[in-house]
């Protein structure tokens, strides 16, 4: 694994708001992972859909959609990422969780809250940009509207992988196809985006388009608008490869985010 990554990212027909129905389908999805599947990643509010109904489902780090990660990553001896409506003392935030098969080894609190869809008014903004490890790979979280903003998920050569969980919705899938993209090409880095399929209840209607795309800007693979797992191997030495016959890194401009902890 220390140089090549095998990455299931799972894209499943989440029911509104119902917890137990969600982690249901995801069991049975990962009955069907590689045997040498290293890192699962699933959609943003995996257990709930995307609600603003965060003061009822907001879990803390002991609730059932967490417990649920923990327990699954330790059976199936991989790491698992995912996005889960949490608590933490008065403040709920849209909370990314990477898990190990030891524990929780990192989270990221999305920084850009849709304003359009209100999550503003229930969720609190993060003030992170955590990198996470595994083997040798370096791979930066980000969470759905995360995606519009380039210059906070710009590469300091600090990562390899840039992966997005969302629930982004079917009239700007092009968007979500557009911007995956430019992501790889402008941070020569691997991006995984992980969508779902699916009407929510507020009749937001999401096609999936879940796909992992190379640093050259080329489709590694994209499911398509139904219930799947993509699974496939990431290479580290091609990309540094890449990087080092083609170092636009060297020339990029440096950027400090206002408000962020680092």
């Amino acid at each position: 694994m220390s140089e090549q990554l095998s990455v299931s990212l799972l894209q499943p027909f989440l029911v509104w708001e119902e917890i137990d129905a969600n982690l249901e389908q995801l069991d049975r999805m990962l009955a069907d992972l590689p045997g040498e599947t290293d890192l699962v990643i699933l959609p943003e509010t995996f257990s709930t859909g995307f609600t603003m109904h965060s003061q009822k489902f907001a879990e803390s780090e002991d609730g059932k959609a967490l417990s649920w990660m923990k327990a699954r990553a330790s059976e199936h001896h991989l790491t698992m990422a995912g996005s889960v409506i949490t608590r933490v003392g008065e403040g709920i935030f849209n909370r990314m969780f990477w898990v190990t098969p030891s524990g929780i080894g990192g989270r990221y609190d999305k920084r850009h809250l849709f304003r359009m869809g209100r999550e503003d008014l229930h969720f609190l903004a993060g003030n992170r940009r955590p990198v996470f490890h595994l083997g040798d790979f370096r791979l930066l979280p980000q969470i759905c509207y995360d995606l519009r903003f380039p210059v906070f998920c710009r590469n300091r050569n600090d990562y390899d992988v840039l992966f997005y969980v969302a629930n982004w919705p079917a009239p700007r899938h092009h968007v979500w196809e557009t911007l995956l993209r430019a992501r790889a090409i402008e941070n020569q880095a691997y991006v995984l985006g992980v969508n779902r399929i699916g009407t929510d209840g507020e009749g937001v209607n999401h096609l999936g388009g879940t796909c992992a795309w190379d640093p050259m800007g080329n489709a590694i693979e994209i499911l398509g608008h139904q219930e799947g797992v993509l699974s496939t191997v990431l290479d580290l030495n091609k990309l540094r490869d890449f990087r080092k016959k083609f170092p636009v890194w060297k020339d990029a401009d440096r950027f400090r985010i206002e408000g962020l902890n680092e």
